[in-house]
């Protein structure tokens, strides 16, 4: 512990212990906790589903919205059940972490799978911004309706959002277990939180005295005029548009898949029991809200507080002391769900960027674990990169939704496309259903994402419609130069490549002073047992060149003779080169640079002395026939023993 750096003891004192490979084992989820860490994504959309349906539906149809809401709802739930069968299927026959990615790749290959893996990693960016954005607003919303209207924390909106992403990124660099301890426990609040505001208000309604909102309120979504016509004059875009909106609701579904690997053995029947039960409580909660909201008239607020779910916890409970403190419970739950929810991608996202990096389409520093055996470098890319996008959308709900269900959506009709091709493939049982089911699931997912491009487009949906090609020609990219370097580095030749293709053998020695540094670096010069040894001094200051030549004549501790390179223009590294390239130009002479590195441990050595050796090794780094190595020298050690009254040494 002495001996290590400090920003690894604050690392430590931050993170905790590390823990070793042979740990991952005890890492994996457990059902229960999995349900909490996985699902509350998905069981926490429920909060803001049916008002983003209403906000399209409102200021066309006004009043008539709330009949109209039902059926869209049941749209929803059929999907719902359409992509529950699908993703079973996906777990029980891909059991590693990557969900639609890994589905894609096996049946479509490598490169049509990218379409996967961008909606994937695009979704969780997104998920993280929408989930805590709406999070913040549930907190915004108790606000409201306590104080009668009046709310001082709009302000606070961005910067509470930040400060959830920072912290739920320290909880996850903590490890998985942890992290499922933490955020497991507000999913439950949440579905015992809805759960009650739906059985008061299911009591009051049926004893009449379930009160209706306040159409007129000021701040509402201006409500329109049904027409005559189809379904109180919605247009089947308006209704289309709606059902996509709605289609937020399903968001997280495919966490469980693409985080399967944290469930412990059998983990496809594991995460299978896990994800029917989400669907299960997805569908109840997205049911119960909508109908709630068909019998209240809860309608969306322009500004988006109070929340829809806030407003039917508040008509359900009332306004006496009773009812503060219910309707204080379901916002601090659903605040609570919601900020946890935007957890699952920092389980997802890292576990898919290893996989996509282990296939070479990644950057490979994303396939290492870190200090708590998480993937360190995913956790911290989701972060940055979700509050980058937090601070350009003000952390505006609306507007991320324009972005969310594009990537979710392109998702699910990857898997169900995959699926298809892979049931077609096969004489099993059910075969014909099984079909039938995911080439549904991929159809209607589709037209989702057909639905959202078209009537998102200027409402910011056109920045995922130019991310995505991008996004997949970038990791095609990053793979096609992973190959080529593949290809170079693998190019063995016949048996004795590993021999000496030139004759002679040099050493330079770089010499700023004659010190313990250079000495060390001339000792190791003689070990490497070389044709010959040079000591080279590129000189910018005559005198100090003639004083040092003098120096090193008269000295003892060295064999080597002091090569001086005039260096007039003071182009180090550019003479280095010059120099190194002459030598080595009969195709027959290998070179090898030795730089000695002074090492300080303080800041203020660091401060004063440069680090030119280092860049002239960079300089030689593509030159044939060239090796550099650093030769590192402790100075620090050096002072202590002079300290002490020892001679320091060379090593």
């Amino acid at each position: 512990m002495a001996l290590d750096r400090p920003a690894y003891r604050i690392k430590r004192h931050l993170l905790g212990k590390p823990l070793t490979t042979e740990r991952i084992s005890d890492e994996k989820l457990s059902n229960r906790t999995a349900l909490g860490v996985l699902a509350s994504d998905c069981i926490s959309s429920s909060a803001y589903g049916s008002e983003e349906m209403l906000r399209v539906l409102v200021p066309v149809v006004g009043a008539a919205a709330f009949t109209l809401l039902m059926p869209v709802t049941g749209a929803i739930l059929f999907v719902l059940l359409l992509l529950t069968l699908c993703y079973s299927d996906v777990v029980m026959i891909y059991t590693r972490a990557g969900g639609s990615y890994v589905v894609a790749r096996e049946n479509f290959g490598p490169n049509i799978a990218q379409i996967a893996s961008v909606a994937l990693l695009v979704d969780y960016i997104v998920t993280v911004a929408v989930q805590v954005s709406a999070g913040t607003n549930a907190l915004i919303s108790l606000a409201h309706l306590i104080g009668g209207g009046w709310t001082g924390l709009d302000h606070l909106q961005l910067p509470v959002s930040v400060a959830v992403i920072v912290l739920l990124a320290y909880g996850n660099l903590r490890g998985i277990r942890e992290a499922g301890r933490t955020f497991a426990l507000p999913a439950y609040l949440f579905m015992a939180a809805v759960g009650l505001v739906l059985v008061v208000a299911g009591v009051r309604g049926l004893t009449g005295g379930l009160p209706h909102a306040d159409l007129n309120a000021p701040g509402v979504v201006p409500l329109g005029t049904p027409g005559n016509g189809w379904l109180y004059g919605a247009s089947l875009f308006i209704v289309l548009r709606s059902f996509a909106n709605g289609g937020s609701s399903l968001t997280g579904l495919e966490a469980i898949s693409n985080g399967i690997s944290a469930f412990r053995e059998p983990q496809g029947r594991n995460a299978r029991r896990t994800l029917i039960t989400m669907s299960c409580v997805l569908g109840v909660l997205v049911l119960g809200v909508s109908t709630l909201a068909h019998f209240t008239h809860a309608v969306p607020y322009t500004d988006g507080t109070p929340t829809v779910i806030a407003q039917e916890a508040h008509l359900a409970f009332g306004s006496g002391p009773l009812g503060m403190v219910g309707l204080t419970f379901v916002q601090l739950a659903t605040a609570l769900v919601l900020y946890t929810g935007a957890n699952t991608p920092f389980t997802g996202f890292p576990f898919l960027a290893s996989f996509v990096a282990a296939d070479r389409f990644l950057p490979r520093v994303l396939t290492r674990r870190g200090h708590r055996l998480a993937f360190s470098n995913g956790i911290i890319a989701l972060t940055v990169v979700s509050l980058a996008l937090l601070l350009v959308t003000g952390a505006s709900v609306d507007k991320l939704v324009a972005l969310y269900a594009i990537g979710v959506f392109t998702a699910f009709t990857m898997a169900g496309s995959g699926l298809t091709a892979y049931h077609l493939r096969r004489r099993e049982p059910y075969r014909r259903v099984k079909i039938a089911v995911n080439g549904l699931a991929a159809v209607i997912s589709a037209a989702v994402v057909l639905i959202f491009a078209v009537t998102k487009f200027t409402e910011g949906a056109w920045l995922v419609v130019v991310v995505f090609p991008l996004g997949v020609w970038a990791l095609m990219r990053i793979n096609r130069e992973y190959r080529r370097e593949a290809a170079a580095l693998e190019s063995i030749q016949a048996s004795g490549a590993d021999r000496p293709r030139v004759r002679r053998h040099l050493v330079f020695v770089l010499v700023d002073t004659l010190d313990l540094a250079t000495l060390k670096a001339l000792r190791y010069a003689h070990e490497l047992r070389p044709d010959e040894i040079r000591a080279v001094h590129f000189s910018i200051d005559e005198a100090h060149g003639r004083r040092l030549a003098a120096r090193w004549e008269a000295t003892a501790a060295t064999t080597v003779s002091l090569e001086l390179v005039a260096c007039p223009d003071r182009r180090l590294r550019h003479a280095m080169k010059e120099l190194a390239t002459r030598i080595t130009a009969d195709g027959e002479t290998s070179l090898t640079v030795l730089v000695p590195r002074r090492l300080y441990s303080n800041a203020l050595g660091k401060i004063l002395h440069r680090g030119t050796g280092e860049a002239m090794a960079i300089a030689l780094e593509q030159l044939p026939h060239v090796a550099v190595t650093i030769l590192p020298f402790d100075v620090s050690r050096a002072l202590r023993a002079l300290a002490e009254g020892r001679a320091p040494q060379p090593d």
